[in-house]
């Protein structure tokens, strides 16, 4: 194609796109809606455009217009995702706990339907030790104990390979799975969440409960105490995530049911996108911290309550007098 041509296609795309480099430089800011998205691809096809006239050897007038262009374009990209990180701090600082407390409802039936099961699976095992069979095959139930003898050389699961690394993926993603999951089922009217959550306790209470009535408590207890305070608290919050799901299905109100579904959804999203967060930082400790053998039962108590308290500090009193909208 001649230069001609070429500008004759194109220059229109490269008039409206400089009109928007003037609309930012008089104060305009990109947000998180379409305008910034169609600036975004027309950056992109302006950036091909400069490759295309650089490499059929067009006029260095046209080529050095072009690239102005795209150096600008790509401050302004540069500045909308930095603007987007500032968003991200924003929701960690503030609008997630802000979310998750608007929902306390919702948390508090999970809640509920998480730690009634388990400590009553906890309560049932240490009168009759055999229940634990009724939750899990002897198959597991004997590589359980394997993970937790004190004798063991590491912690936790079974590695297939001796690295932190390895493992730090692997809990990223079995937590993660377990926090989907979790909020996904609650499209079948809450039921799948409600009942994925009961499971979780009923399980958990019977590992626990087993682990402790053969006088394991000296490993597993250490183990859990740390990561815990984030992964038992993101699997009640993703829960209650589903629980917000189903309601808007079970009880619509005046609007219908895939409207309500639509208006509380994006609330939803948000939550559980804070869970999965917690679920990484639950799977860094428990792969880099939890697991090793060199550090003593005390520390790994104490780091365990302040973690505790940071994590419920953090959920009830963050974000109190901000406006997360910012």
């Amino acid at each position: 194609m001649k230069q001609q041509s070429f500008e004759t296609e194109r220059e229109r795309a490269w008039v409206a796109f400089a009109e928007q480099l003037t609309q930012v430089r008089q104060g305009y800011r990109l947000g998180a809606d379409q305008d910034s998205a169609q600036f975004v691809a027309e950056y992109r096809r302006l950036a091909r455009d400069l490759s295309v006239a650089r490499a059929r050897g067009y006029s260095r007038r046209l080529v050095r217009y072009l690239n102005d262009l795209v150096v600008q374009g790509h401050n302004v990209v540069y500045a909308y995702r930095a603007g987007f990180l500032r968003s991200a701090l924003v929701f960690l600082r503030a609008g997630f706990p802000q979310r998750v407390r608007r929902a306390w409802r919702y948390m508090l039936v999970a809640g509920i339907g998480f730690i009634v099961p388990l400590l009553g699976m906890v309560f049932t095992i240490f009168a009759a030790p055999e229940w634990v069979y009724s939750v899990m095959p002897a198959e597991q139930v004997s590589a359980m104990e394997a993970m937790y003898d004190p004798s063991a050389e590491h912690l936790g699961r079974e590695r297939q390979s001796d690295t932190d690394f390895m493992m730090f993926g692997f809990y990223i993603m079995n937590n993660i799975s377990i926090t989907f999951q979790l909020f996904a089922s609650g499209l079948v009217f809450g039921l799948g969440s409600v009942l994925y959550v009961v499971v979780n306790g009923l399980f958990i209470g019977a590992a626990t409960g087993h682990l402790l009535s053969i006088g394991y408590h000296t490993t597993f207890l250490p183990f859990v105490v740390g990561h815990g305070s984030f992964e038992l608290t993101a699997l009640v919050i993703a829960g209650g995530a589903g629980l917000m799901l189903g309601h808007a299905l079970l009880a619509p109100g005046p609007v219908g049911r895939l409207t309500a579904l639509r208006n509380v959804a994006p609330q939803a999203v948000q939550i559980v996108m804070g869970a999965a967060l917690m679920d990484l930082a639950a799977a860094f400790i428990e792969a880099f911290w939890s697991s090793s053998t060199a550090i003593g039962a005390g520390v790994k108590y104490s780091v365990g309550a302040v973690l505790w308290a940071m994590v419920l500090g953090y959920l009830i009193f963050a974000g109190r007098g901000v406006d997360a909208r910012e």
